[in-house]
């Protein structure tokens, strides 16, 4: 790969005060995005399922365990991911906090196990199992599942009474974030999702949404409220099956993720530190996640963009940004305050979020060329796309024991079968291409057959030349000596 001149190189470290602000930039970068998860999570479960305090220490202590794993030799952030929104709601409603957290920790699990095997047989098995025509499906049913969420947040779900105030709220916070995403330069350009909140936030305590009782009342530091297995709840794996699939879909979003990384450092990421140490990595880093009650984690791209803006990438401005997220959590001032939020904020920016994560779906179909005159395609795809949104759900029930896989994962499972077991019957425009490409490839080997015959012989005439030379020269010689015999 192409080596590119960057300021600090993955192994460089800055001077203090550039390092301070560095970091900080990625501690912005993935700021708005690591603590949405969370508020997202507990709007759609109508509880709390996951703290933000949690969530930012989870995601500092994933990042170190990452540059553990990768000998600091990959500049990646680890945040929380938000293809998990849906799957750990449904997991939550099913079956409880045990639940939700037993299925992140089985993905950092599934992670692990698939490094191991990468490490053992190679990647490219990956690439058959997962397809552009399933990974994109599988994008789009996550954003467009959660469509309902944001309509429900703004304040326009069927039935409900219109509150004036609200829908303003909402309109400033989407169009603020729609404006910077098209227009917005630099580093603001990066961060959207987190302006459209602040704009929103500001014009709800305008017209008076906001209460702020909750900040007042709270303490400077405070101790997030870990959820710890044994301790908290008994691990339960009776919806193991509604999250577990959606590992597949951030494999795939973690391989694309280090090959952008890979373009803008000059570095090939996938060959060293290798993709066995970065999914090993972020494997990791989800587990511990779960463990302490934490969102599962995945890799950025929020901060992939501060690292080709800058051109820093640096591993020690990274562990910082992790540092200083980890000591975010424990201002407890801090997490008051974001619990303020109105609704009609989160909504207003969900509607492009949502919409946003549904388009990279339809992106990675359209990327990758994937044609839809094939009925293969189609098959996989409108199944894919019916069960995942159409609200599909298969129980398996002996006695206590009760599993359920519904949506995403669900229609990631069909996909993957339908994908691997439809062999499509080849037109007649395949078959003389085939036909051709066969005659061509007879020709090219009939002609290998005949240029090493000609070989052959002009191998043998030439040692035909050579054995009649060596005669001629023998003869020369006998006569030479016969000349010398008969001059005596």
């Amino acid at each position: 790969m192409e080596e590119k001149k960057m300021l600090l190189d993955v192994n460089e470290k800055p001077t203090v005060g550039k390092w301070i602000i560095l970091a900080l930039q990625h501690v912005f970068a993935m700021f708005g995005a690591t603590i949405l998860v969370p508020i997202l999570v507990n709007s759609a479960a109508g509880t709390t399922v996951l703290t933000i305090p949690v969530a930012l220490v989870t995601s500092g202590i994933g990042t170190l365990i990452y540059i553990l794993c990768t000998k600091g030799k990959s500049p990646v952030y680890l945040g929380s991911s938000f293809a998990f929104i849906a799957p750990l709601t449904a997991a939550f409603l099913k079956g409880g906090i045990a639940g939700a957290m037993t299925g992140i920790m089985v993905v950092g699990l599934i992670y692990v196990i698939v490094a191991i095997i990468i490490k053992l047989i190679g990647k490219d098995w990956i690439e058959k199992i997962l397809p552009p025509v399933v990974i994109g499906p599988m994008i789009m049913i996550i954003g467009l599942g959660l469509a309902p969420n944001a309509i429900s947040q703004i304040g326009l779900s069927t039935g409900t009474q219109l509150e004036w105030r609200g829908i303003i709220v909402a309109i400033v916070s989407f169009l603020v974030t729609a404006v910077v995403m098209v227009r917005g330069k630099g580093f603001l350009k990066i961060i959207p999702f987190l302006v459209g909140i602040i704009s929103g936030y500001i014009t709800a305590i305008a017209l008076g949404l906001v209460d702020f009782a909750p900040v007042l009342e709270a303490a400077f530091f405070s101790m997030p409220e870990f959820m710890i297995p044994f301790v908290h709840y008994i691990p339960s794996f009776s919806v193991i099956l509604t999250i577990a699939p959606i590992a597949l879909v951030t494999m795939a979003e973690h391989i694309g993720d280090h090959t952008a990384l890979s373009t803008i450092i000059g570095k090939d990421l996938i060959k060293k530190p290798g993709l066995d140490r970065t999914l090993a990595g972020d494997g990791i880093a989800t587990f511990v996640a779960g463990f302490l009650g934490g969102p599962a984690n995945t890799t950025y791209g929020e901060n992939t963009s501060v690292v080709g803006m800058t051109k820093v990438a640096s591993v020690w401005v990274i562990g910082l940004a992790a540092i200083f997220a980890i000591a975010l959590g424990f201002l407890g001032k801090f997490t008051a305050l974001v619990s303020t939020i109105p609704n009609p904020v989160l909504g207003g920016v969900s509607l492009l979020l949502y919409g946003f994560i549904a388009v990279n779906g339809l992106k990675v179909l359209i990327e990758n060329q994937i044609d839809f005159g094939k009925p293969k395609n189609v098959v996989v795809a409108s199944t894919m796309l019916v069960l995942g949104l159409g609200g599909a759900a298969i129980s398996i029930i002996s006695g206590d024991l009760s599993i359920t896989i519904s949506g995403m994962s669900l229609a990631a499972v069909i996909g993957i079968i339908l994908n691997l077991c439809l062999s499509e019957r080849k037109e007649n425009g395949d078959k003389e291409k085939e036909n051709s490409s066969e005659e061509n490839q007879e020709e090219i080997r009939n002609n290998v057959e005949e240029s090493k015959k000609e070989q052959n012989e002009n191998k043998k005439e030439n040692e035909e030349t050579r054995s009649e030379m060596e005669e001629k020269k023998e003869d020369q010689e006998k006569m030479e000596t016969i000349k010398e015999e008969s001059i005596k």
